[in-house]
């Protein structure tokens, strides 16, 4: 307490002292040309001018920094007012320090994010921009070309028209992830969540990217045999993000490689599907930046390979709006495995039971 006293009233005091100091030397000098010193007058008066002093200065700092630092508050509405409060204690300058230290590293904080969101907002917008660019550049040229009315061979020309609807194919489906996205980030995308068999839901997804994995020789399997897993979710959602981890582990996996898929039941409450290939891994410093929009490792050749460059920021999405989380472990060289966590059901569907009672 004494502590805070000496630190609330140190100005006050110390001023108070040097003025009473100085008015007693003065009125002692005075009597003392008078010949009449009078030492309990003296110290009478040295009393009431300390006090007087001490009163009268300690008020008016209290006031002139209480109306001065208010208005602050009063004109940046961040500050929060209640500091203040009723009690005129603003003088404490150790107070007053910590609260502009206190706002200005809330300013800064605000400012770095502002900077943040900015280069972001300028690398999306960038990305958008050549993503869009380079296939209507290509539908453009194709259209204008058979326009142009130079080609007169009829298979040049079906070639030519392939090619340009290849591209607006593209263009559909960077338009139609982008959608996706926004509608998930803005949560108007709704999920129904039912219950289903995840081991064959990752079956039907082999089925559909066999031709797919056959062309680079890359074999997909299961790293053991499953019996039937169920979760609640949104299965054509889940879906969506299975086929784009595969895809993903296809496309950048090496030639006659493999992209395994694995179970694990975590806490009994949940099923943590891996997607693991031995393809060619990300460097760690990109790991940060891998569910973002257009963010790809190899530019060049994720781009001859395909997509939209959307798919990893939509699977985060999806996973994030089940209230679960996606996780990435990779080794650049060696491999990447890629995992995500469902609930797990309590209930077997009724038609599942059914069958299993047929059998």
């Amino acid at each position: 307490m004494s502590k805070k006293f000496k630190r609330s009233y140190k100005f006050a005091l110390n001023t108070s002292t040097y003025i009473t100091v100085f008015l007693t030397g003065l009125i002692t000098f005075y009597e003392y040309i008078q010949l009449e010193v009078n030492v309990a007058s003296i110290f009478v008066f040295a009393i009431i001018s300390f006090v007087f002093s001490f009163l009268i200065i300690q008020l008016r700092i209290e006031y002139f920094i209480y109306k001065r630092v208010k208005s602050i508050y009063d004109s940046v509405s961040i500050l929060d007012k209640s500091t203040l409060g009723s009690q005129r204690n603003t003088s404490d300058m150790k107070t007053l320090t910590e609260e502009v230290e206190r706002f200005a590293r809330g300013k800064k904080l605000e400012i770095e994010t502002l900077k943040v969101r900015e280069n972001y907002r300028k690398e999306f917008i960038g990305n958008v921009s050549h993503e869009l660019k380079t296939p209507l550049f290509t539908v453009q040229g194709y259209i204008l070309t058979l326009l142009d009315g130079a080609i007169k061979d009829k298979k040049v020309r079906k070639k030519y028209l392939t090619r340009a609807s290849k591209g607006v194919d593209r263009l559909i489906y960077i338009v139609k992830d982008l959608d996706m996205i926004t509608k998930l980030e803005t949560g108007d995308l709704n999920l129904y969540i039912e219950t289903f068999d995840l081991v064959e839901l990752v079956e039907s997804v082999f089925d559909l990217l066999e031709m797919k994995s056959a062309k680079k020789e890359i074999s997909l399997n299961f790293d053991k045999e499953y019996p039937s897993l169920y979760v609640d979710a949104d299965k054509e959602r889940i879906q969506q993000v299975v086929t784009n981890l595969i895809v993903n582990s296809i496309k950048y996996g090496k030639k006659g490689g493999t992209s395994e898929i694995s179970f694990e039941e975590v806490k009994d409450s949940k099923i943590m599907l891996r997607v693991t290939d031995n393809g060619e891994g990300i460097e760690k410093e990109h790991i940060p930046r891998l569910f973002e929009r257009f963010f790809r490792v190899d530019k060049t050749g994720s781009r001859r390979e395909g997509g939209s460059g959307l798919g990893l920021s939509i699977v985060k999405h999806i996973i994030e709006a089940h209230d679960e989380q996606v996780y990435v472990d990779s080794v650049y060289g060696i491999g990447s495995e890629f995992s995500f966590s469902l609930p797990k059901s309590d209930e077997i569907p009724e038609e599942e039971t059914d069958a299993s009672l047929l059998n």
